[in-house]
């Protein structure tokens, strides 16, 4: 996660700058292998803290790195066309 203003990352209390995938151990995956990410300024609280990505109070701009190379099912190639794409941003209660 990176400001809107100064477009570096966004320094927060836990240090933790983004979450990946390829770190199991870092997030809790939901039962149907699904991943909810906690983006807010304070923390959702302790049984979903492996989940927070701890934001400021402010605007910020949310990047997704996606490394898959193969073209079949399911992946985002060919670019724009492909038969997954990520799902939106939703706003919580």
């Amino acid at each position: 996660m990176y400001d809107s203003k100064t477009q570096l990352l966004v320094k927060n209390p836990i240090d933790r700058y983004l979450i990946q995938l390829a770190d199991a151990a870092g997030h809790e995956e939901n039962p149907d292998g699904s991943l909810t990410i906690y983006v807010q300024n304070v923390s959702p609280g302790a049984d979903k803290q492996a989940n927070w990505l701890p934001a400021p109070a402010g605007p910020v701009y949310l990047v997704m790195r996606l490394y898959w190379p193969k073209e079949n099912q399911p992946s985002i190639l060919p670019a724009g066309k492909g038969d997954w794409k990520p799902p939106g941003v939703v706003k919580a209660s």
